[in-house]
């Protein structure tokens, strides 16, 4: 089942292989999964992996199927790991089918790769140093020439079998699309559960990209479930066939996501803070889901700002150019530094590591400074990585978390 096994960063342990995983459809497993559903009259394959494991991809397929005759690709959504063989498969006449909204969600990543490539590395180190260059390996480029629009689902007839392809927005994008084989009750979903189910939704992510719609979400999970599927194939690890598990699976997830945004509303018209709603809305027990992908707290925050954007109405600050990082070091000029020393402590003593965090992020803003508050902060952030591990094991969370204790280290042994 896909609540257990591996989060996103162990994807590339996943060996890859080609597999009949029900009859008339190939998954080739890897980072991003390729399938192939055949047809007397032609191949449809969904979601296309991972640019560099493309080749062995193709090898491990033409081991089980070596008469592959493409007339159809169809892509969930833009990102790398779904259309990265793209590239090595497409011919001349094969239809590339697409959400209407997958060009500008491309154009967009494109145009910030080097940005976000900094971020996803930062989390997923097993990334080379820099983007491909490679033009059958880079990004971008993919052209569609059949687009989906949202609430005018595609349908075709291929061999016998009929496709249906319906845009969901709201999962990894506003690209997001799946396919539906309605005479198999099979949907292939992509990305649109993320790498766990049931999980509660990465509404957005840390690692940057456009915050995702929340309530459009919400109206594709319903969608799903008047589908009723009795088998879901995504692009990332293995297929669900246990009907009850699927059904209750989707209905938790609408009913978290839910529940997470009408708390987070309320509260807003109510005047509460966001850091307020982020502490106080939870998971009620009969909707409690992992977080180890999405985080309700960070949920909270992404939906608070949606809605508001990014000024609270609270700090004048925030409006004009000049960080409060700015005055840093002239605050820690008139601070007695024994003093902040032992509040930092007696923070630590009292449990409150953020706001022990906090003080130590203005000493440690100087990236010359070797001193205790080093190691105070390697004591917090360890603290804060238990914490998360015993609790939400939200994987992005201690990846970072992770990143930092790498940081500190080497800051500690430069002294």
């Amino acid at each position: 089942m896909n609540a257990k096994g591996s989060v996103a960063a162990e994807f590339i342990n996943i060996p890859i292989e080609a597999r009949e995983i029900a009859p008339d459809i190939i998954q080739v497993t890897g980072v991003g999964n390729t399938h192939v559903i055949q047809t007397s009259e032609g191949d449809i394959m969904f979601d296309t992996g991972l640019s560099i494991q493309a080749a062995k991809q193709m090898s491990a397929l033409s081991e089980i199927y070596p008469e592959i005759n493409l007339s159809h690709i169809i892509l969930s959504h833009s990102h790398a790991d779904h259309t990265g063989g793209v590239k090595f498969w497409y011919e001349d006449g094969v239809k590339i089918i697409t959400h209407v909204e997958f060009e500008e969600e491309q154009r967009y990543l494109k145009e910030l790769e080097t940005y976000f490539w900094n971020r996803n590395r930062t989390l997923f180190p097993f990334m080379p140093e820099s983007p491909p260059k490679l033009d059958l390996l880079s990004t971008g480029g993919i052209k569609p020439n059949l687009l989906v629009e949202n609430d005018r689902p595609f349908k075709f007839t291929k061999g016998g079998m009929d496709f249906e392809i319906y845009a969901l927005p709201g999962a990894e994008g506003s690209d997001n699309l799946v396919l539906w084989l309605p005479q198999k009750r099979v949907l292939f979903s992509g990305d649109f559960f993320g790498p766990l189910f049931p999980q509660f939704p990465n509404i957005f992510t840390m690692r940057g990209e456009k915050i995702r719609k929340p309530f459009e979400y919400i109206k594709s999970l319903e969608k799903i479930i008047d589908l009723d599927p009795v088998m879901i194939i995504p692009s990332h690890k293995d297929p669900l066939d246990n009907t009850f598990f699927i059904n209750e699976g989707i209905r938790k997830i609408l009913g978290a996501t839910k529940h997470v945004h009408d708390e987070t509303i309320k509260g807003m018209n109510s005047g509460k803070t966001v850091e307020a709603l982020m502490r106080e809305v939870r998971l009620p027990p009969e909707l409690s889901i992992t977080q180890e992908h999405g985080k309700v707290s960070w949920a909270v925050k992404s939906i608070w700002e949606y809605y508001s954007t990014w000024f609270h109405f609270d700090r004048t600050t925030e409006l004009y150019a000049v960080p409060q990082s700015d005055i840093y070091n002239d605050l820690l000029g008139i601070i007695d530094e024994l003093k902040m020393q032992k509040l930092i402590q007696n923070y630590i003593d009292r449990g409150d590591f953020l706001k022990a965090l906090h003080l130590i992020e203005i000493v440690l803003f100087d990236r010359n400074y070797r001193g205790p508050v080093l190691n105070f902060e390697n004591f917090v952030l360890k603290e804060l990585l238990k914490q998360a591990t015993d609790t939400t094991k939200n994987s992005y969370e201690i990846y970072w978390l992770n990143y930092k204790l790498n940081n500190n280290q080497e800051r500690l042994e430069a002294q």
